[in-house]
């Protein structure tokens, strides 16, 4: 049986507020190795794909029809971990720490390896693509990895992290680095940690 995590209850108040966020984000692509806590990490994947509403639909980013296509896969020392946002639990994915092999698989990307935690998202296009067609693959699923991928990206900012989205990277060589299940695929990369001064 894999290793299950439960994640602390997110935070609905913060000490930044969206609007310094906002004025504060910036792409940081080197990053000190200090390692994030389970606090910092439930409150980035809660703000990313958490369940906000009394439905599993309802969650922190809209989804085109509230199809949810997307997957959350944290990646660190401690192995791949999947985001399962019902009941807010990591489920350990693979023992092995794969950032030097997934900075590889992006083209030689060092900062990928060096970051601290690596956020995976992939996404289940059947999902979307049952009920709006070609659409769905070229339009939504597209939209909903950007809300959540921004979603994250001013969580990092608001708990003092900072980040970078990484779209480059060799699709079917991040897939067999994380070993995720044949109906998903990558879509973004989202190093977080401290920022090296």
């Amino acid at each position: 049986m894999r290793e299950t995590i439960v994640l602390p209850i997110p935070r609905l108040q913060g000490k930044v507020s969206l609007e310094e966020a906002i004025a504060a984000r910036r792409s940081v692509r080197s990053y000190k190795p200090d390692q994030l806590s389970l606090e910092q990490i439930s409150q980035l994947l809660w703000a990313a794909q958490g369940i906000t509403g009394s439905q599993p639909h309802l969650r922190a980013a809209p989804s085109a029809g509230g199809r949810c296509p997307l997957e959350f896969y944290l990646c660190h020392s401690a192995g791949v971990w999947h985001y399962e946002p019902r009941p807010h639990h990591l489920v350990q994915h693979l023992a092995d720490d794969v950032r030097v092999p997934l900075a590889q698989a992006a083209w030689g990307q060092q900062f990928i390896a060096a970051a601290p935690a690596v956020f995976a998202i992939c996404g289940v296009m059947k999902r979307t693509t049952s009920r709006y067609g070609k659409r769905g693959r070229v339009r939504y699923v597209p939209m909903d990895v950007g809300h959540a991928a921004q979603n994250l990206l001013l969580q990092a900012v608001a708990l003092g992290l900072s980040s970078v989205p990484v779209g480059a990277f060799d699709d079917s060589g991040v897939a067999r680095v994380l070993a995720i299940p044949d109906n998903q695929e990558p879509l973004y990369l989202l190093p977080v940690g401290y920022a090296a001064k």
